[in-house]
């Protein structure tokens, strides 16, 4: 039983060293880390960081070229890029401001409608598609009408609900639509 005691004694006394050796090692490791922290704050003070060569000149990259089909079939592949389509316009709307995950407000922006590619004797907006106008845009062109020809070129900002979100950054009208005499 006397063994046991002293075995179990020294155990405890070798553990209680070892812990000790370990704590000043990691100690005097975290010293080192703070004089290495210390030491590239003052090198970062005296010299600025250099910009990538790609952010001092930002190269603006052209426009891709698609349908409207291609960027809701696809919307993950043209995040974050420009692209530039024709459309028919539908109607102004307030389809998707306000919402957290791709937030545009609406004291801000205005959405708009095009008419579906694919379907040609009815007139069906393509909901899917999220595009925005700042309201300063949309004010220059509150002429249009459903029907209106129109060239949209716009960035796509998210792909929230696996649609794409776009900001319109220019819309031109290609065509007006003629106005039907009988709805006068």
């Amino acid at each position: 039983m006397k063994k046991k005691l002293i075995t179990t004694f020294t155990l405890i006394i070798a553990m209680g060293l070892f812990g000790g050796v370990c704590n000043i090692a990691l100690s005097k490791n975290q010293s080192l880390n703070k004089i290495a922290q210390t030491a590239v704050k003052t090198q970062s003070k005296a010299q600025p960081a250099k910009k990538p060569q790609s952010a001092q000149n930002p190269v603006t990259q052209a426009p891709i070229n698609t349908t409207s089909l291609a960027i809701v079939a696809n919307p993950e592949k043209f995040l974050n890029k420009t692209v530039k389509m024709q459309a028919t316009f539908d109607k102004f709307s307030t389809l998707g401001l306000d919402y957290s995950k791709a937030l545009r407000k609406s004291s801000d922006y205005i959405g708009i409608l095009i008419q579906r590619d694919d379907v040609i004797d009815h007139n069906i907006p393509l909901s899917e598609m999220k595009l925005f106008l700042t309201k300063t845009m949309a004010e220059k062109h509150i002429d249009l009408d459903t029907g209106d020809k129109i060239e949209i070129t716009a960035k796509e900002f998210s792909t929230a609900l696996n649609d794409p979100w776009l900001d319109v950054t220019d819309l031109k009208v290609l065509v007006k639509a003629k106005k039907d005499e009988n709805n006068k």
